[in-house]
């Protein structure tokens, strides 16, 4: 399903049970990918309408690239997946957490994570962060 239903007006958009993404003006989404187990942030990514109801239909992390325009399932070329083990949406439904069992590295970089640096106390400079275990 990709024609999902538009969202409601205020409150009732914070306290309904129904899923109404509120994607922006460019069709998409926010989606943060969060490690099931540790919790820890791994990434953040756009879905379009298509790409929700594929992750939701296949339990497959899959998104919307800006730079390619176009669909692309996580680790379908590099092999490091993400099996989604439960889809959550903010108060207003204008972003997505994907809780995931993450296979290899889930930045392009090979990282763990995308959100590997630290900005530094005079907020112009960037140090690495702690390498998790």
């Amino acid at each position: 399903m990709t024609d999902y239903s538009p969202p409601l007006a205020g409150a009732a958009q914070d306290e309904t049970l129904e899923l109404r993404p509120k994607f922006n003006a460019d069709g998409l989404i926010a989606a943060i990918a969060q490690d099931a187990t540790s919790g820890d942030v791994l990434m953040l990514a756009w879905m379009n309408a298509e790409a929700l109801a594929a992750t939701l239909a296949t339990g497959r992390a899959t998104y919307w690239s800006r730079s390619r325009g176009a669909l692309w399932v996580k680790g379908e070329t590099s092999g490091h997946t993400q099996a989604v083990v439960e889809v959550r949406v903010d108060c207003d439904q204008d972003a997505v957490l994907l809780r995931v069992r993450q296979t290899g590295g889930a930045c392009h970089t090979g990282r763990d994570s995308c959100f590997y640096r630290v900005v530094g106390p005079d907020g112009q400079t960037l140090s690495l962060g702690a390498k998790s275990d």
